[in-house]
């Protein structure tokens, strides 16, 4: 078995921790155990969101997302990660072991991804009225599928109503000041901005919307951001849904990476993403999101794609801070 030094183990997650999460929270921490040859990854709960994720579900889908990013890096480093999903039940936070092999044949499918970890940012700009070819539809459904989740594409009446379901979400939040309260520990403005390595900077705010219909939360909310645009987004944003068939810890591990495998294979293609789980942080909401015609029993994520400006890179906290060797 190959040597993996300190260095490429933090390398690897290095690409593991560009996933995106739910405010750019990185609700994440690694521990190498050197001669296991073993990653675990562990969920940070002092990171999670009591009001918005009770159940830690998006906190799942984001180690899921950082997982499957571990897997790609892996694949391009020469090694195969062999992955176990809650194998302890004793201890809850260890969502996943990823133990590195040397592989018997390289996955050139998973390497070829790579480059896209560091090109795919939330866009929270508005996308272009061109069409997404049905060849690159097809590479998106196959992206989920690999990774045991659906990927369903509303129609016209259901993405409405979708829509419809995040206007609903937002007006509830404006009454419940513990919702508001909870989103504004992560937004960064002024100096913090600059200099925070987690949350959701201004300058990663995008226009304001005056007019369209896209799903884009505004985390400007009561902040005045100076020289903020006012833009024109889609009438009929290109939403989808990504789902799995049950609705437990390993199914949310899953949907998370499968939602970054769909999300950097969109990349790889020049789409412009981004993410909407508002309509899905209320359960009676998150019911009304699936589409009743499909098979897909559980909505995990609402993505927006389309073509556009890429978005801004986020903050990430630094290597040192998520991983631990042992």
């Amino acid at each position: 078995m190959r040597h993996v030094d300190p260095g490429r183990v933090t390398g690897l997650v290095e690409d593991a921790t560009a996933a995106p999460s739910m405010h750019n929270a990185q609700p994440w921490r690694f521990r190498w155990l050197s001669k296991r040859h073993v990653l675990e990854l562990r969920a940070d709960t002092a990171r999670a969101m009591p009001h918005a994720d009770p159940d830690n579900r998006a906190l799942h889908l984001g180690c899921g997302a950082a997982l499957f990013n571990l897997r790609v890096s892996a694949a391009h480093a020469g090694l195969e990660p062999v992955c176990r999903l809650l194998p302890d039940p004793a201890e809850g936070l260890l969502v996943a072991t990823v133990r590195l092999d040397e592989p018997v044949v390289a996955s050139a499918v998973l390497s070829a991804l790579r480059p896209a970890i560091r090109r795919r940012h939330t866009s929270r700009e508005p996308f272009t009225e061109q069409e997404i070819p049905e060849t690159v539809w097809r590479e998106l459904r196959e992206a989920a599928r690999a990774e045991g989740a659906g990927l369903g594409v509303p129609d016209a009446w259901h993405t409405q109503s979708i829509l419809e379901l995040v206007q609903d979400a937002e007006g509830r939040d404006s009454l419940e000041p513990a919702n508001s309260e909870e989103m504004e520990g992560w937004i960064r403005t002024g100096p913090a901005a600059s200099l925070s390595a987690d949350g959701v900077p201004e300058y990663a705010f995008g226009p304001f919307r005056h007019d369209g219909r896209a799903p884009v939360r505004d985390f400007a909310g009561r902040h005045r951001v100076a020289d903020r645009p006012a833009a024109t987004f889609e009438s009929a944003p290109r939403l989808v849904l990504l789902g799995t068939a049950e609705d437990g810890p390993a199914d949310w591990l899953r949907a998370g990476q499968a939602m970054e495998r769909v999300l950097l294979v969109a990349t790889s293609h020049g789409l412009a993403t981004s993410l909407t789980s508002h309509a899905l942080e209320r359960p009676d909401l998150r019911w009304n999101v699936r589409d009743p015609l499909t098979a897909m029993g559980h909505v995990q994520m609402v993505l927006r794609l389309g073509y556009g400006p890429g978005g801004v890179r986020s903050p990430r906290r630094p290597v040192g801070e998520v991983l631990d060797f042992v």
